[in-house]
């Protein structure tokens, strides 16, 4: 009984760090909006932002094309991958949404005279500006998101549609600009298949180690029509996909290439869908190495081994991802309070310790580290501990067991 209750607070704890010190009729707020003066686009453009909760950290970065359109549930999807307690998927990351004014414009690789024939809201009259474009990210973007944010060295790029033909002209002609790409049933129809024929000269000729990108094809063909016989149709309607077909056909026939490359057609979805589940699963492809995985045993540990597998887990992420990550304060934290009530005070204190050692700055670590050492009847330790939460910050909690501890309450 004892392990199945410990491991339903290892699944709730999710839950409890997001709704932890919230209190009511508080507005949910997901973001905020930003917007930098752009001297190669000749404009204002207005970007979406979100940043983790947290601890003082830096984290990778995705932008997302098309942003307005689809800020809240990518946003939604990382922080629900992101906090998973005990097997987390993704890393929290911040997310910038790039909103439109000439979507056209600024998500086609180059300029065609004639509207396409079966997109009737589309105009070609300013078509082509993608390398413009993709210099603002690079050159105006990018630096602005980096000296006003918590930024790590890791970018994604996602984008739909004309979103996801922009992903691959950034991937096929500035590779290096991002670490990973999420492109979702893009219009490589686009100027008689231009982008897709370098793309797959790029596939067959360069050495693209290091990168990772993932494509998700919709089913947008007409009822009667399949995958097989879509491949030697010539009707326009199914230009669009049979592009993405060839393009799929690329990346799985050049595997030379060192690309981290995965992709599938999602024969239930349309066009319009597919941005939730190809989002899902490409997060989930490009960090596979993520998640932690506890078995019963690290429940029941009494040896203080799980603090070990925290640090060396993190340890591993920090050296694939190119940069620091940390055990989440909270849920370590959570957990050290759950193994000090059982009192399997060794593996607790370790945990406690690991706090103390990634979050010296943060006053609620030596607070908590107090608690082990007044669950164990070391009053001067505890006194110690709440002295150094309290140089920090001065907090009701850490003064009361103070003074209780001095006036030899506990």
């Amino acid at each position: 009984m004892k392990k199945a209750i410990l491991f339903l607070a290892f699944c709730l704890l999710a839950n409890l760090v997001f709704t932890q010190g919230k209190e009511e009729n508080q507005n949910i707020v997901v973001g905020k909006t930003d917007s930098i003066q752009s001297k190669i686009l000749g404009e204002q453009r207005k970007i979406w932002v979100h940043v983790p909760e947290g601890a003082n950290q830096k984290y990778p970065v995705v932008y997302l094309l098309d942003g307005d359109g689809h800020f809240s549930s990518v946003v939604g999807m990382i922080q629900q991958l992101s906090s998973i307690n005990g097997n987390t998927m993704c890393p929290k990351m911040i997310v910038v949404g790039i909103t439109n004014t000439d979507r056209t414009r600024d998500l086609t690789p180059s300029h065609i005279d004639a509207d396409p024939p079966f997109m009737d809201s589309v105009s070609a009259k300013t078509s082509g500006g993608g390398e413009n474009f993709i210099a603002f990210m690079e050159k105006e973007l990018m630096p602005h998101i980096e000296a006003n944010y918590p930024t790590a060295p890791y970018r994604i790029l996602i984008g739909h549609s004309f979103g996801g033909l922009a992903v691959m002209q950034t991937f096929t002609h500035h590779t290096d600009l991002f670490n990973s790409y999420i492109c979702i049933d893009p219009s490589m129809w686009w100027d008689k298949e231009k982008l897709l024929k370098q793309t797959q000269q790029l596939l067959a000729e360069k050495k693209i180690d290091g990168k990772s990108l993932y494509l998700g094809i919709a089913n947008t063909m007409e009822e009667g029509m399949d995958i097989k016989k879509v491949v030697s149709d010539t009707a326009v309607g199914t230009q669009h996909i049979r592009s993405n077909l060839k393009l799929q056909a690329a990346f799985e026939k050049n595997k030379q290439n060192g690309l981290k490359y995965s992709g599938k057609y999602y024969p239930d979805d349309t066009h319009g869908s597919a941005p939730l589940i190809t989002e899902y699963d490409a997060l989930r492809f490009f960090f596979d190495f993520f998640p932690l995985k506890f078995g019963m045993k690290d429940y029941m540990d009494s040896t203080g081994a799980l603090a070990t597998k925290y640090q060396n887990h993190f340890a591993n992420l920090s050296k694939k991802m190119s940069y620091s990550i940390l055990p989440d304060e909270m849920e370590v934290n959570y957990i050290g309070y759950d193994f000090l009530g059982r009192k399997l005070y060794k593996t607790a204190e370790s945990l406690f310790k690991l706090n103390v050692q990634n979050y010296p700055e943060s006053f609620n670590v030596y607070n908590a580290y107090s608690d082990y050492f007044i669950a164990i009847g070391d009053k001067v330790n505890a006194s110690i501990q709440l002295k150094k939460a309290l140089a920090i910050k001065e907090n009701e909690g850490s003064r009361k067991k103070l003074e209780d501890l001095e006036a030899g309450k506990k």
